[in-house]
C-alpha cells in the first residue's frame, strides 16, 4: 500500500511539472526560481546526528518587522532595492514562530524570554532563571525554585560554555546563561536588598567561571565588577560598594582579561585559560559608533576558535544586545546597523562551523512597536522617506507619498516611543503636529523615527518572533511554538542516540 502511495505521488508530482512548462509564465524568472526553491526543498534531508555544538543566536528586540527592516538596510546597502536581499540566517532550511509571552505578561522582557530558551520553561517578567511561583524580589522565596540551565547541563557533561553580548555582560540576556536573580536589575551589589543572601549577578558570573561553568564571557558591563573606589582604564569609575574588584579576582584565578580592542587582539584562544573581556563601563558602542572595541563578528569568531579546543564541544550563547537599545530610543539607524553586524556575526559562525555537527539558532527575545508605512514603491529607502510605485516600472518615483495633512512620511515609524509628535507642554498639556519632514532630515545617524503615544523609551511588544536554525535536529522547529521550546531542540539535539 505504501509502495503505491509513493507511486502514486511521484506520478502527480512528474505530472505537475510537466504541465507547469506549458504555462505562459513557464519562462518568467520569478516563476523557475520558484521551482528551483521547491526542488531545493524536496531534496532536503533532516541531519539527526548528535550535535556537538550549540550555538543560540539573540538579537534583543528583532522580531520579524525589525528584521525585514534590517533586510531592506542590508540589501540596500549593497546596491540593491533591498526587499529580495537574503539574510545569512535567512538561508537555514527551518523555521518556526514562536510565542513570546512570560507567564503574567502579554509583552515580555528580556529577562523571562531569555530564561525559556536556557531553562525550558516560562517565567514571570524581571525574572532569571527562577521558576513563577516566586514573586518579584521575594529573595528568600527563591531557595529551592532555582532551575538548572543549558550551560549548568552542558558544562556537567564535559563541553565548553560562552557567552557574548554587545549590551552589559550582566544584563538579562546574557545573564540568563549563568545567574539565577528574582530580580534583573540586581547587576551588582549595590542592588541587592538588605537581608538578602543572594549574590548579585555580576558575582554570580565569577562564580560560574571559578567553578567551571562559563569558560568565556564577553561585552561590556564593567562598572558593576569594579568598586565604586576604582576608575578604569578609559577613566570611568566602578558601581560597588562592597571594595571587591571582580576584575582582580577573576585574574587572580587564572583568567585572562581584556578591556579593549589591542586586549582583545592578546587572547590566548588555545582554551588554556577562562575569558574575560569587559570593554564598556555600560554597553558596548552601538556599531556604528564603535572605537577600540571588537565587533560582535570578531567577538563571535574568538569564541569558536576558543571554545572550540574541546572536543567534547561546546554551547556558545551570542547576543546582539544593542538592537533592542536603538529601538528604544526610536532611532532605527542604529537599529539597522546592529542589526546587519548581527547578521555579520551569524556568517562567521557559519563559516566556521560545520552543520554535520553544530545547531546553530538564530531568533529574537522579543519584537518593537515598530511600524511599517505604506504604499512605498520599491527601493525607498528604509532610513528615509516613503516614495511612490512606479505604474510603469520597479524603482520608486521622485514623488513623495504624501498624509493627508500634506506632509511626507518614513517608511518606518513606532506606535509610541521618544519621537512622538505629540508632545507634553510646560503647563502639562500635549499638543504637537507632525514635521514637514526632508529626506536629508529622516537619514540622518541621530534622527528619531516618528512615533504615535508619547513615551521617553519606546516599547517591546508581544508580537510573535521567528527561529530560524541549520544543523542537528533543526528539523524539529516548525509551525507556532512557545519560546521555552526552543531549550528542548537544542537538549534533544545534544542527546540524540
Amino acid at each position: 500500500m505504501q509502495k503505491q502511495l509513493l507511486t502514486t505521488v511521484a506520478a502527480l508530482a512528474i505530472a505537475t511539472t510537466a504541465s507547469a512548462q506549458d504555462l505562459p509564465q513557464a519562462g518568467n524568472a520569478w516563476f523557475q526560481a520558484g521551482e528551483a526553491t521547491i526542488a531545493e526543498i524536496i531534496a532536503r534531508q533532516p541531519i539527526t546526528s548528535r550535535a556537538k555544538n550549540v550555538i543560540l543566536f539573540t538579537a534583543d528586540g528583532n522580531g520579524v518587522g525589525t528584521n525585514y527592516a534590517i533586510r531592506l538596510f542590508s540589501g540596500q546597502q549593497a546596491g540593491g532595492m533591498g526587499d529580495d536581499y537574503v539574510q545569512p540566517q535567512e538561508t537555514f532550511p527551518n523555521l518556526a514562530l514562536v510565542k513570546t509571552y512570560s507567564t503574567n505578561g502579554q509583552t515580555p522582557d528580556s529577562a523571562p524570554t531569555a530564561s525559556a530558551m536556557n531553562t525550558g520553561v516560562k517565567l514571570k517578567n524581571t525574572m532569571i532563571n527562577v521558576d513563577d511561583s516566586v514573586a518579584v524580589d521575594d529573595c528568600a522565596a527563591r531557595t529551592g525554585h532555582e532551575l538548572t540551565t543549558f550551560a549548568e547541563m552542558m558544562s556537567a557533561e564535559g563541553k565548553s560554555v560562552g557567552t557574548i553580548s554587545t549590551a552589559r555582560i550582566t544584563h538579562a540576556t546574557p545573564a540568563a546563561v549563568y545567574a539565577k536573580t528574582v530580580n534583573r536589575n540586581w547587576e551588582d551589589n549595590t542592588s541587592i536588598p538588605e537581608g538578602c543572601d543572594q549574590l548579585d549577578i555580576a558575582d554570580q558570573l565569577l562564580q560560574q567561571m571559578s567553578n567551571g561553568v562559563i569558560d568565556l564571557a564577553m561585552g561590556g558591563g564593567r562598572a558593576h565588577f569594579l568598586p565604586e573606589s576604582v576608575t578604569d582604564d578609559e577613566g570611568k569609575t566602578g558601581k560597588r560598594t562592597d571594595d571587591r574588584n571582580l576584575v582582580e579576582e577573576a585574574t587572580a584565578t587564572g583568567a585572562q582579561y581584556a578591556w579593549n580592542e589591542e586586549g582583545f587582539k592578546a587572547l590566548k584562544l588555545d582554551g588554556s585559560a577562562p575569558i574575560l573581556a569587559l570593554f564598556e563601563s555600560s554597553h558596548m558602542k552601538y556599531d556604528y559608533d564603535r572605537t577600540d572595541e571588537p565587533s560582535l563578528a570578531e567577538m563571535t569568531g574568538a569564541a569558536i576558535t576558543a571554545l572550540s579546543t574541546n572536543a567534547d564541544g561546546f554551547y556558545l550563547n551570542i547576543e546582539a544586545g544593542r538592537v533592542d537599545h536603538a529601538n528604544h530610543d526610536g532611532n532605527l539607524f542604529r537599529v539597522l546597523h546592529d542589526g546587519k553586524a548581527f547578521a555579520d556575526a551569524i556568517q562567521v559562525a557559519m563559516d566556521a562551523t560545520n552543520p554535520e555537527d553544530t545547531l546553530i539558532i538564530v531568533t529574537a527575545d522579543h519584537e518593537h512597536a515598530i511600524a511599517f508605512n505604506g504604499y512605498c514603491g520599491r527601493g525607498s529607502d528604509v532610513m528615509g522617506l516613503c516614495y511612490a510605485e512606479d505604474e510603469a516600472g520597479t524603482m520608486h518615483t521622485d514623488e513623495l507619498n504624501l498624509g493627508s495633512d500634506g506632509k511626507p512620511y518614513t517608511v518606518v515609524g513606532y506606535l509610541n516611543g521618544p519621537g512622538a509628535v505629540v508632545v507634553e507642554q510646560p503647563d502639562g498639556t500635549f499638543s504637537g503636529s507632525r514635521p514637514d519632514l526632508t529626506q536629508e532630515e529622516a537619514i540622518d545617524p541621530d534622527y528619531l523615527q516618528q512615533a504615535l503615544v508619547p513615551m521617553s523609551s519606546e516599547t517591546h511588544s508581544g508580537e510573535d518572533v521567528t527561529v530560524m536554525a541549520r544543523g542537528p535536529w533543526a528539523h524539529l522547529f516548525g509551525g507556532v511554538i512557545e519560546q521555552n521550546v526552543i531549550f528542548h531542540v537544542m537538549n534533544h539535539a545534544v542527546h540524540a542516540e
